[in-house]
């Protein structure tokens, strides 16, 4: 008895441990949204310039995740994690130590940046097939820990408007230095408590683990394929629906700073607790997998339907909370399906590939829907509701859970 209870709390300990890694990461961007405006004004840089702040991290964790996911397919999960979590560290070092270089600030807060978007590609989305790694034998445990990690993902999404607003407060620079201590945090979590399992099996020549990779997608590309682009459209429409909240709070209902961060907390919270509630329902039974992703956006297009013909702040954010729901219901079934449905050998790439595109979807969510709003609300909403067609469609006909052949591969 003390021997299983011993392994339950390691486990529970690991999973703490390797959320942390997206709660940096998502503090790591998220955290500086608030801050923008004070930068323009303290480097005397446009707003063009202050979003590419924001921008450079995503473009470079996009082009660096599929290197990141195969190398910890070669050379080990935490092998490829800690140095990546230093490497965002020193990122931020750099930033808050620009802050101070006046005219040239601006050039090595963006070397900076770029440094924190690498280290985030060889960092968060490595945890998907690590938890996959570690309980593996154990699909139930495998969902739940995969709900509680986008909870703390979500998490660092509610936290990071606020935080930051409360940092820039003391000094502006200061959330740039928050990241080097919160990597150090996670990099000794990891190094304690995360135990990565021992492998007999000696890494494959590159051409062959391409040639594998291709037969993968010859045999399993309908649902990855799927997968990829639900996972992609559901986080370009967060993304978008949050840009423009912010811009319709501060620039139509005139809040700002700290109090902003908690309006934008509403839709994010209901997110949150979707995801962990998702994680510990669906345990290893696929096929409700497939269904909550099906209702997720379903519940997801409808209300941005709804929400074009509300005219109020509280209504709005009241849809936006269902919204939420619908997010957050399918995050965990999604990083479920892709986790326990590829081998380990190229678990890693497959699912940095997914990655990939959630952050391109992240990347492309604020500028789309800034053009959108130059339109109207309504347009907005209906254009939103449109996008999420595809997926809900690639949802249902593509993701057949009782085909084997669509759960695994040789």
């Amino acid at each position: 008895m003390k021997s299983t209870d011993a392994k339950r709390g390691s486990g529970t300990l690991a999973v703490i441990s390797l959320s942390s890694i997206p709660l940096v990461m998502t503090l790591g961007n998220s955290m500086l949204i608030p801050v923008l405006p004070t930068m323009e004004k303290k480097m005397s840089i446009s707003s063009f310039q202050s979003s590419l702040i924001i921008t450079i991290y995503s473009i470079f964790a996009i082009f660096c995740i599929p290197i990141a996911g195969y190398l910890s397919d070669r050379i080990g999960r935490r092998k490829v994690i800690i140095p990546s979590l230093i490497l965002a560290g020193v990122g931020g070092i750099i930033c808050g130590f620009a802050a101070g270089m006046g005219g040239k600030a601006y050039m090595f807060i963006m070397i900076g940046r770029a440094l924190q978007g690498i280290g985030a590609a060889g960092a968060a989305p490595i945890v998907l097939p690590l938890v996959g790694d570690l309980f593996g034998e154990d699909e139930k445990k495998v969902s739940s820990s995969l709900g509680k990690i986008e909870t703390a993902n979500t998490f660092g999404k509610v936290l990071s408007p606020i935080l930051g607003a409360f940092l820039a407060g003391v000094f502006w620079y200061l959330p740039f230095y928050a990241i080097p201590v919160l990597s150090g945090l996670s990099i000794l979590l990891i190094l304690f408590f995360v135990k990565a399992p021992k492998t007999n099996q000696k890494p494959i020549p590159f051409g062959e683990f391409i040639h594998s990779l291709r037969a993968v997608f010859k045999k399993d590309g309908r649902w990855l394929y799927a997968i990829f682009a639900i996972g992609g459209i559901v986080m370009l429409v967060l993304f978008g629906v949050l840009f423009y909240l912010s811009s319709t709070l501060e620039k139509e209902q005139a809040v700002t700073g700290v109090k902003k961060g908690l309006f934008l907390a509403i839709p994010l919270v209901s997110l949150c607790l979707a995801s962990y509630v998702t994680g510990e329902k669906i345990e290893k039974n696929k096929v409700l997998m497939k269904w909550i992703i099906v209702t997720g956006l379903a519940v997801l297009a409808v209300t941005l339907c709804s929400a074009a013909f509300i005219k109020n702040i509280w209504g709005l954010l009241a849809i936006m909370f269902v919204s939420g729901i619908g997010i957050g219901a399918c995050l965990p079934a999604l990083d479920a399906l892709i986790t326990e449905g590829t081998e380990q050998e190229e678990r890693g790439t497959i699912t940095s590939l997914y990655s990939s595109m959630r952050f391109i979807g992240v990347a492309a969510g604020p500028p789309l829907f800034s053009v959108l709003m130059d339109k109207s609300a309504q347009w907005l909403f209906f254009t939103a509701a449109l996008i999420c067609v595809p997926a809900l469609l690639c949802s249902f006909f593509a993701i057949d859970p009782k085909k084997k052949r669509h759960l695994q591969h040789v």
